[in-house]
């Protein structure tokens, strides 16, 4: 086993729109898609579709959503042994995608919310066979701590990527974790500062750095990524492509990123390939079936490798 995923899972109602609409207005949206999402399950199907073996530890609802999200889960390589059926609502994430490929997004948590320590317990012997621990923060956070002190009692390197933002996240509590992801403003919250410039982002990164967390990545869009670490900083530029719709692109980035460093340690190397990853994503629509299989990325950008 490569990756444990321990996080959410949601059904993705996708509305193409013009323009937002003002309070009180109804407007017309021209397209419509209806897909599997959640940031645990996005980065799990991108982590498996490039070849790695996923356990993914989460809770489905009762609904007729729960169904179509085990089923892709399987039709993605994944075993459901721990896709957890739960009396309640499955979670999901109405998005709205606008003509720039801007998206905002509502996330009603629904089962995830009822995933607990015990669920990681219960999973315990399959995660201690894996390389790396994959969290996100549409858990709850007791869960998410939970899972980090897990990773550490078994020696097994976690990346948390704290999304959404929460300010109420402790760094105190994830301070042993291997990698930390944050975009500009998930760092901002995280560090109470400024992220106007690249100094003020590698300063802002510098406080994760000094609260014990070992690398600190920071994801800033069709720029790239900035990497830092005891050993200094690296910014990996990003590749410029024609968007589409970015929804999902973040998520991309973390499963490619941790297939890659879980099968060749190197994380400059995965840092590369995952912007190209991601980058690759933006240009179809959709969330999870924008993402290459490791066959198609290869012949894609085979002058990458």
């Amino acid at each position: 086993m490569d990756i444990a995923v321990i996080g959410s899972n949601n059904v993705d109602l996708i509305s193409y729109i013009t323009r937002m609409p003002q309070e009180g207005e109804t407007i017309e949206a021209p397209d419509f898609q209806l897909g599997c999402g959640g940031k645990g399950a996005n980065q799990a199907v991108a982590a498996s579709r490039l070849g790695s073996e996923v356990l993914m530890v989460t809770r489905v609802g009762n609904d007729l959503f729960a169904d179509n999200t085990i089923a892709n889960f399987k039709a993605n390589g994944m075993s459901d042994k721990y896709i957890l059926r739960t009396d309640a609502t499955s979670g999901v994430a109405p998005i709205f995608v606008d003509q720039q490929s801007r998206n905002s997004i509502i996330i009603v948590k629904g089962a995830n919310a009822l995933l607990t320590s015990e669920d990681l317990q219960a999973a315990r012997e399959d995660i201690a066979r894996c390389k790396l621990i994959v969290l996100q923060l549409e858990i709850n956070l007791e869960t998410v701590y939970a899972a980090v002190d897990l990773g550490k009692e078994l020696g097994i390197p976690v990346l948390l990527n704290p999304a959404p933002a929460a300010p109420e996240l402790s760094l105190e509590r994830v301070r042993s974790v291997e990698f930390i992801v944050p975009n500009e403003t998930e760092l901002s919250l995280l560090s109470g500062m400024p992220v106007d410039t690249l100094d003020d982002i590698s300063n802002a990164a510098g406080v994760l750095l000094d609260s014990g967390i070992k690398n600190v990545i920071v994801t800033l869009g069709a720029r790239g990524v900035l990497w830092v670490s005891e050993e200094g900083e690296k910014l990996i530029e990003g590749n410029a492509v024609d968007a589409v719709d970015t929804t999902g692109a973040g998520d991309a980035f973390i499963g490619c990123f941790s297939h890659y460093w879980v099968k060749n340690g190197d994380i400059a190397e995965s840092l590369r390939l995952a912007n190209y990853y991601a980058g690759d994503s933006v240009t179809r629509q959709g969330t999870q079936k924008s993402y290459a299989t490791g066959e198609d990325f290869h012949q894609r950008f085979a002058h990458i490798f």
